[in-house]
């Protein structure tokens, strides 16, 4: 039974083919249908109904809303959109009719708000590394921008820092500063989330319902540490040995584990790539390591590292020094072993196996500590939007990182598709390339500045050594000094510690390019 949600528009629940006929009869011009596929057993799939709709002359609007979730202001706005353009009468239906009242209701309260508009030269999404560095290279190019950052966070981390945290070497809270002290001056900042893009529109969607304008959009909101795919991993976080340098209320909770124990069996792990810093994982091993031995109780513990992919470091040059400090350490590798399941008061880690003919297998390993590192995914507004390619990221040209069909939308930092390794380094060489290209793009002329895949990866391999891993795409070498970057150093330790932290809170985010020349096709000819 259907029911009037105005004069134009009324609502029911799941509507047959049968149903459709009946609806075209009676007028209706346009169907929406708010129920996803698959819900249930017997469901009508939408492009079946969609066909015997459009057959019949009737307009086919597919709006899904998954059950138990809160129609978003994108959904409400496509909704609002559909309702103003599509001829009517207009029906709209889900299983019961509920969710459509929703989306109804939720589209309704974005009318009557009313936001005011707002459109900048410039908008960036993420106020991280990514976003302060690309809108200072800006502002350095081109100080008439008129540039809007957004972000809700209220604080900014230096994350780089977070492996020496969980050894004992840095200050957590010198790795925090509130955001309001580093947005550039000139630059405006909205502090609410995105929830969506409409590309096609020049808008960024805004949780309160609002949209953002822009002539060119920059997005660069990080990547999802998906710490929930990992069954029982959120809850045994923090307590009963389990901990993670990958968050800022955890590094100094592995130091407190590392002091504390003395024997026993301690697990690092490492997810499937890509995810931040492939080399992060290992580095709280061998720090860890590297305090025991020097505390005499190394040979008490059973170290071992359990690795979803199938090496130990993808650049092959960096694996002898790797492979001699793991033989120093004693410390078992155990490849193509996905961690899947994390049991805090049993302190039991469960691993699904996977042999070289593809077969899985589940072993379970008891611990006394386990230093995890989540899958790490796109954020799902950017995952589910027009601008992202089949695994989720914002799909961009590696080389000028603008998106492949949007022009104007750009990315750069971990949320971007590059295949490159996802690290600061790899930032501070894409800030000035984006920032150039979108300069001449607002000229008129091409994008042509080219990024070459360049990452580092400082390898704390030992306290007070690192072997400085630098390298562009496809594992090209890319030192930055005259010396052998295999070989572990203390003049590295110098600057992972000292020197790095100083760079990135007075150099990269307040628009200083050093070392970031950037390359044209040009260049490489003449190369």
């Amino acid at each position: 039974m259907s029911k009037q949600l105005d004069n134009d528009i009324s609502v029911s629940g799941q509507i047959n083919e049968a149903m459709i006929r009946q609806l075209a009869e009676q007028g209706i011009k346009t169907i929406i249908n708010n129920r996803p596929d698959a819900e249930e057993g017997g469901q009508p799939g939408n492009a079946a109904l969609q066909s015997v709709a459009e057959s019949l002359g009737v307009k086919w609007v597919y709006l899904p809303l998954i059950a138990g979730q809160k129609p978003d202001p994108v959904l409400a706005q496509n909704y609002r959109k559909a309702i103003d353009e599509m001829p009517k009468p207009v029906h709209v239906f889900c299983r019961t009719g509920r969710r459509s009242e929703m989306i109804h209701q939720a589209a309704q309260n974005l009318t009557l708000q009313r936001p005011t508009p707002k459109s900048f030269d410039v908008v960036i999404v993420g106020a991280g590394t990514a976003g302060i560095s690309v809108a200072t290279s800006l502002l350095k190019r081109d100080a008439s921008l008129d540039i809007v950052l957004i972000d809700p966070s209220p604080t900014h981390d230096y994350q780089a820092a977070w492996t020496l945290v969980g050894a004992g070497e840095y200050m957590q809270t010198a790795t925090r500063k509130p955001m309001a002290e580093l947005i550039p001056k000139g630059v405006k900042w909205i502090a609410k989330a995105v929830t969506g893009f409409l590309p096609v529109e020049n808008k960024v969607a805004l949780e309160d319902g609002s949209t953002v304008g822009y002539d060119q959009l920059v997005v660069c909101p990080g990547l999802k540490l998906n710490w929930a795919a990992i069954e029982g991993l959120p809850e045994a976080l923090g307590k009963n040995g389990v901990t993670s340098n990958y968050r800022y209320d955890l590094a100094p909770y592995t130091w407190e584990l590392v002091q504390k124990i003395r024997g026993g069996r301690a697990l690092f792990t490492q997810p499937a790539m890509p995810i931040k810093c492939a080399g992060a994982p290992q580095k709280a091993m061998y720090l860890s390591c590297s305090n025991w031995e020097e505390k005499g109780v190394l040979n008490n513990i059973d170290v071992e590292m359990y690795n979803a992919g199938g090496v130990v470091f993808g650049v092959p040059t960096f694996v002898p020094p790797l492979m001699e400090y793991i033989k120093r350490y004693n410390a078992k590798l155990n490849f193509m072993h996905d961690l899947v399941k994390v049991d805090g008061p049993s302190k039991t880690a469960t691993f699904e196996v996977t042999a070289a003919d593809g077969s899985k297998t589940v072993v379970e390993r008891k611990f006394d500590m386990i230093h995890v590192v989540p899958p790490q995914v796109a954020p799902d507004f950017v995952a589910n939007s027009p601008l992202a390619n089949s695994a989720g990221w914002v799909d961009v040209d590696q080389h000028t990182m603008q998106h492949v069909k949007f022009a104007n939308v750009f990315s750069l930092g971990d949320a971007g598709s590059m295949p490159n390794a996802k690290t600061t380094a790899a930032i501070r060489k894409q800030a000035p390339i984006v920032a150039n290209n979108i300069v001449r793009m607002r000229k008129g002329m091409k994008p042509l500045a080219e990024y070459d895949g360049y990452g580092a990866c400082p390898l704390t391999v030992e306290k007070g050594k690192v072997v400085l891993a630098e390298f562009s795409y496809g594992g090209k070498l890319a030192p930055t000094f005259p010396l052998n970057p295999a070989v572990p150093r203390r003049l590295n330790w110098m600057l992972k510690k000292h020197v790095f932290p100083a760079l990135y809170w007075f150099g990269a985010l307040k628009g200083h390019e050093w070392l970031t020349k950037c390359a044209t096709q040009a260049d490489k000819a003449k190369a």
